[in-house]
């Protein structure tokens, strides 16, 4: 059986069936249920970008998920964004609560009332801090399994504060530098840009985002990092002493990853067989399948477990030693995304050599036992080479970039994204998502638009972007 990728919609939520990485049938609406398959995958991803967060200076921390009403409400254009989206908790037991609790929709409100307690001296900063945590939101839109849910799992948010406003911009170009490591080892390629000032964060001076582009052709926003300037420590009295004695409130970011970071894995590598797994995030690295007959099962077993005890100790490995057929076997593990698979039958004992198969293009090739643990090295850097260089090449073949008006009509409704020059003003962008039927997701960053503006003709500041989005 195979998984037809070109309907997109339905092939993924068959593949994270199938393969074991969530089951969607939990019985309440946009939440789900992790397999352990599926979480050691998670755990793996979220391992790496904690990594990458304390490499970079922040430190782990853990807030409660209830956030009582009234600092929810303190943040009147923050609390305006999410509003429609809040979980209420209005009672305990059957006593009717004084102060209504909200399921953290994120933690800016629960966060800032205890960075007002700690930070007192310019001393205490820069302070960064970050959590992986659970987030509740209840979603009008149709739901997807990891990519649009009402309990997101694995939110990755940090939080940070700093004494002037080039120590905030400085961190922004931190996380725009950690986020990129990150994604350029799951192998997922992005944009990074701009949001357009009427879809900023709620409550941020500007925000960034970086997306991908799915099988689908639209666009998945799959991290984001917000400047909020003052905004915040001013309404939850946030203060400090700086260095001249006077009083001044500190600039605070706020950056986030969450379940998307599995959900663009999964979509953007996986294939008709299955998921296709980059070597350094799959749960099981190598499979080991061995070929039984009758009269030779004692020898094969045998060099299947020497293997599977000289393996063990650098990758994660799996004797699959199972009554079931070899067929079936590749299948399962083909669904699962490992990335190789060692086959051990009769006559590759009888040559002191095993079968090789790489999952990323099913090459089959015999290495000789005593080579094997060099050739696994290079076999899955190369695998983890040419999964990045797919991805890459399939995301540059659905981004267009057009120079002219003329051009923007060719491409209305298509599942592509689209870039294009514009001077800046909101409606060049807005006449342009009316052109493509196709959302202004912002501005390039840091990059500089060449020649005129699409519409207007007045020289072009940035590059802007179009997409359908998830």
């Amino acid at each position: 059986m195979e998984f037809p990728k070109d309907k997109f919609s339905e092939w993924y939520q068959e593949v994270l069936e199938q393969a074991e990485v969530v089951d969607n049938r939990y019985p309440v609406k946009g939440c789900l249920v992790w397999r352990p398959f599926g979480f050691k995958l998670r755990s793996l991803i979220a391992g790496y970008l904690r990594q990458l967060m304390e490499a970079t200076g922040h430190e782990e921390t853990l807030f409660p998920a209830l956030i009582p009403e009234d600092a929810l409400k303190k943040e009147e254009e923050h609390v305006e964004g999410f509003k429609a989206e809040v979980y209420w908790i209005t009672h305990g037991g059957d006593t009717p609560l004084d102060v209504k609790l909200a399921l953290r929709p994120t933690s800016e409100t629960a966060i800032y009332p205890m960075f007002s307690l700690w930070i007192r001296s310019h001393a205490d900063m820069p302070l960064r801090v970050f959590q992986i945590v659970n987030t509740f939101r209840y979603e009008t839109k149709h739901t997807r399994p990891l990519i649009r849910l009402r309990e997101i799992t694995t939110f990755k948010e940090a939080h940070c504060a700093f004494p002037d406003n080039a120590s905030a911009e400085a961190q922004m170009d931190l996380i725009n530098k950690a986020y990129s490591e990150f994604w350029d080892e799951l192998g997922i390629p992005f944009l990074i840009v701009k949001r357009p000032e009427w879809d900023k964060f709620p409550g941020a001076d500007y925000t960034i985002s970086f997306d991908t582009i799915m099988p689908s052709g639209k666009t998945l926003q799959i991290a984001t990092s917000h400047n909020l300037g003052t905004n915040f420590s001013k309404t939850f009295n946030i203060s400090f002493e700086d260095k001249d004695g006077n009083q001044s409130r500190p600039y605070i970011t706020c950056h986030g990853i969450s379940d998307r970071a599995i959900s663009s894995v999964i979509a953007i590598h996986g294939d008709n067989r299955g998921l296709v797994l980059p070597p350094r995030f799959a749960p099981v690295q190598i499979v080991i399948v061995p070929i039984i007959f009758r009269d030779r099962e004692e020898d094969v077993i045998s060099t299947t477990r020497k293997i599977h005890e000289k393996l063990k100790t650098k990758y994660r490995v799996v004797l699959d030693d199972t009554n079931d057929t070899p067929g079936n076997k590749f299948y399962k593990w083909e669904l699962k995304g490992v990335p190789v698979r060692i086959e051990i039958g009769p006559k590759d004992v009888d040559s002191n050599a095993v079968t090789v198969v790489r999952r990323d293009n099913l090459h089959k090739e015999s290495i000789p036992l005593d080579d094997l643990v060099e050739r696994l090295d290079n076999i899955i850097e190369d695998i983890t080479a040419s999964m990045k260089e797919k991805a890459r090449n399939e995301f540059e073949s659905r981004l267009i970039t057009v120079s002219s008006k003329e051009e923007l009509s060719a491409w209305d409704g298509k599942p592509v994204v689209v870039k294009a020059p514009v001077c800046g003003d909101e409606s060049c962008a807005r006449e342009v998502e009316g052109i493509l039927n196709k959302e202004f997701r912002g501005t390039e960053l840091k990059k500089q638009g060449k020649g005129s503006c699409v519409i207007c003709g007045k020289p072009a500041r940035y590059m802007g972007v179009w997409s359908n989005a998830y």
